[in-house]
Parts: C-alpha cells; sequence; structure tokens
C-alpha cells in the first residue's frame, strides 16, 4: 500500500484479516441516512444471495460520522430477513460487513477512497458502490453492476437511468457532452453515482495524488468515469430503470457541487491531454439490461428564479468573466440577458465551457471563482432548455439533449484551440 494513505482503524485490520480474500463486495457511502439505508442494505444483501450465491462477498459501509441509526441499521440487516424474497435463491453463507468511519475531508470522495483500499486489501475481484439516498434500488442493480466485471471482463460499468429531463442539469449540460466530445465514449451518466469496477482498477483509484482536493467530496464520480475511459479500460453501462433519490432544484444551491464536479473535469483535462487531444466523434458504450420506459418523479424548477439570478449575473459577473472569457462570448452572454425570453445558444455556451476550461488551465482566476462564476451561466443554459422543452416530451427532450452533445463533439477542434493556446 502506499504510504500516503491513512491506517486502518484496529477493528477493520481485525476484519480484514478476518475476512481474507473476497470475490466480490460492495460499497455504501453514508451520512445520517437512516430514512433510506435500510432498503439499500436489505437490496444489496438480497442481490449478493440471489445472484451471487456462491461468491465470498461483504459489504463495506464508510460512513462519514452519521449521528442517527445509520450504521445500526447497516449492522442489523441479515439474509435471514429477507426470506420471502429469496425463495429462489439458497445463498451460501451470509454477506460480510464492514462498518467503518472514513477519514479524510468529509465527503463521498473520502468515503470511496475508504472503499477503494478495503476492496485492494481483501483482493476483491469486482466491486460496485451504490448511494445511501436510494429509494428505487432493487436486487437487481446488484447484477447489472457486478456481472459485467465477473462474467464478461468489463472494468468499469457506469449507470444508464432513466430520469426526469430536469434531473441531473450538471451532467446534461456539462459533463454528459464534454466527456463524450473529449474521450469518444458515450457514457450518458458519468456523475450518475452508482458504479461497478474492477479490484484492479479499484487499486488504480487509489493512487490519485491529491485526495485533499475535490475529488474527496462531488468530484468523484467523474474521476472514476474519466479515469476508466482515459486509460482505455474496458467500459460498459447497465439499465437500472429509475433513479429516484431526493432530486434537486437546478435553481437551488448547486453551486459546491459544481465547483467540485467541474474542477475536476477540467483538472483531469490537464492529466489525460495526451488521451483526449485528438478524439474526433463518439461511439456508443455496451449497455447490459433491458431499457424500458419508466414513470418518473417530477421536478419542480422555478424558471423565473433560474432567469433572475442569469439576469443579474449578466449584470454584476463582467468583470469577473472578463479574466477567462472573450468578448464574443461576453457579447452573447449580455445579447441573452436582454432577450425578451432568454435563450442562451448552443454555439454560445460550448465556447463559454472550452474558454473556461482554457482558463482554468492558466489559473486565471482560483478554480472556486472561476468555475463558481459559471454557475449563474449554467442556470442561463438550464432556463433556455426548461423552455425548448417543457411542452414537449421526455423522448423530444433527450433529443434536444443529443444535439447538444453532437453540438460539442462538432466543436471539439476549437475546444483544442483554446486549450492549446493556454501558455
Amino acid at each position: 500500500m502506499s504510504p500516503r494513505l491513512p491506517p486502518l482503524s484496529a477493528e477493520v485490520a481485525e476484519a480484514i484479516a478476518r475476512i481474507g480474500k473476497v470475490d466480490v463486495l460492495v460499497g455504501i457511502p453514508s451520512f445520517n441516512n437512516e430514512r433510506t439505508i435500510g432498503h439499500v442494505v436489505r437490496a444489496v444483501v438480497a442481490g449478493l444471495a440471489r445472484h451471487f450465491p456462491d461468491a465470498k462477498a461483504v459489504l463495506v459501509n464508510s460512513d462519514g460520522g452519521s449521528t442517527d441509526r445509520t450504521r445500526e441499521l447497516v449492522e442489523r440487516t441479515e439474509v435471514g430477513s429477507l426470506a420471502e424474497i429469496l425463495v429462489d435463491a439458497v445463498p451460501s453463507g451470509t454477506t460480510a460487513k464492514i462498518i467503518t468511519p472514513y477519514r479524510g475531508i468529509p465527503g463521498k470522495g473520502s468515503a470511496f477512497r475508504t472503499v477503494f483500499r478495503i476492496a485492494a486489501e481483501l483482493e476483491a475481484k469486482a466491486c460496485c458502490v451504490l448511494d445511501s439516498d436510494l429509494r428505487s434500488v432493487t436486487p437487481e442493480w446488484v447484477e447489472l453492476l457486478l456481472e459485467p466485471i465477473v462474467t464478461h471482463g468489463y472494468e468499469f460499468v457506469a449507470p444508464l437511468y432513466a430520469r426526469h429531463r430536469y434531473d441531473g442539469t450538471i451532467t446534461n449540460t456539462i459533463v454528459y457532452p464534454l466527456t463524450r466530445a473529449l474521450y469518444g465514449q458515450q457514457i450518458r451518466q458519468p456523475i450518475g453515482g452508482d458504479f461497478g469496477f474492477s479490484g484492479d482498477l479499484a487499486a488504480r483509484f487509489l493512487e490519485f495524488e491529491d485526495w485533499e482536493g475535490p475529488v474527496a467530496q462531488y468530484g468523484i464520480d467523474i474521476f472514476m468515469t474519466t479515469t476508466a475511459v482515459a486509460e482505455k479500460r474496458k467500459v460498459a453501462q447497465s439499465f437500472l430503470g429509475a433513479k429516484i433519490h431526493d432530486p434537486k432544484d437546478p435553481g437551488s444551491d448547486l453551486a459546491p457541487m459544481m465547483v467540485q464536479v467541474v474542477s475536476t473535469l477540467f483538472t483531469l483535462m490537464e492529466r489525460y491531454e495526451k488521451s483526449w487531444k485528438g478524439v474526433s466523434g463518439s461511439e456508443p458504450v455496451p449497455v447490459f439490461g433491458f431499457p424500458y420506459a419508466v414513470g418518473l418523479e417530477p421536478v419542480p424548477v422555478k424558471l423565473d428564479r433560474l432567469l433572475s439570478q442569469y439576469r443579474q449575473a449578466a449584470h454584476d459577473l463582467p468583470p469577473i468573466w472578463e479574466s477567462f472569457l472573450s468578448k464574443r462570448s461576453l457579447a452573447a452572454i449580455r445579447e441573452a440577458a436582454h432577450a425578451p425570453a432568454l435563450a442562451l445558444g448552443d454555439e454560445a455556451w460550448i465556447r463559454i465551457v472550452a474558454e473556461a476550461a482554457a482558463g482554468f488551465r492558466r489559473r486565471a482566476l482560483p478554480p472556486a471563482t472561476l468555475i463558481g462564476s459559471l454557475v449563474p451561466l449554467y442556470l442561463g443554459k438550464v432556463a433556455t432548455f426548461v423552455a425548448e422543452t417543457e411542452a414537449g416530451s421526455a423522448e423530444e427532450a433527450e433529443i434536444r439533449l443529443e444535439e447538444l452533445a453532437l453540438a460539442y463533439e462538432k466543436a471539439k477542434g476549437e475546444i483544442e484551440t483554446l486549450w492549446g493556446a493556454t501558455p
């Protein structure tokens, strides 16, 4: 193990020694999730029993210091209590559990780092991680995230969900289309939260140098996805149905999440420049599972609030934007702000993102300041998308997002030029 890794607690070290090597590992990060984590754990235990009855398995709960009953609920859930849904499977034994607080900066990434560490120590062959606030997880999710690795030789499995058109707006407007254009892989939910990965890739994740930065928090998902695609790992997606969790209004305070995610995305553009330069177009990624139509919970969007935040920023923030945006982009921002119906077009939006990436690379501003100043512009793009799609169907909204992704691909040459012009 790397000397940079914090030491494991005596209890965890003892549990690892007692368990020995495992075939599969499921990690669940948590922080005060007593309302939902019992359901997630039951689904995991049932999934392992039903789909991997002969595998030596362990469940790792990496907890951020919960003060409610989260850890107690994880501890109490046993296979025996699930007999009514396991009539078609007889597990060979109980699922071992390791329940431990993680160390480091509070955040999902620090929780995952502990999962990676334990996976490496146990020499797990296949791993998956599941969010602890899921209300739609089923035992089949465990199969769909692990089976491609266990049986088919894949090294990374991203989730493919049916999501409401206004759920995942950071993914839809920035992370998915930019990642797709950069690395040429159509991974639809690169920051979906629930992933499968090989034990070898878990060990590779551990080698990352900066666990004091945004990767320790919300940056972890795009870090995992980008590492897999940039390092040419064999990647797949698994259709998991609906992702029902606690959705957030795009107009609510998503700034910290966006700063952490986009900072990580831009940092990895620097790290993997040789992997994405020269990539043209994109290719589909294999899908496990059977995609089907799903009834989805609506995500409320307060359009007036989005418009107000954008227009106020267009008045207040040009002195900051001038540090990294071109006159052409600034003019497009002003024009959209003064239009009767805000319409921040794809070409202008993609150029803003590309200039922000180049500005991030040359350290035009502190990362949190630069990316934080993008938040109202992102809200303007979301408002544009809402106005374009609110009267149409979900399928038409997805077609509109595909058009945006293709526009990013078309602009790949400009993205490279702006990036290459950075000293």
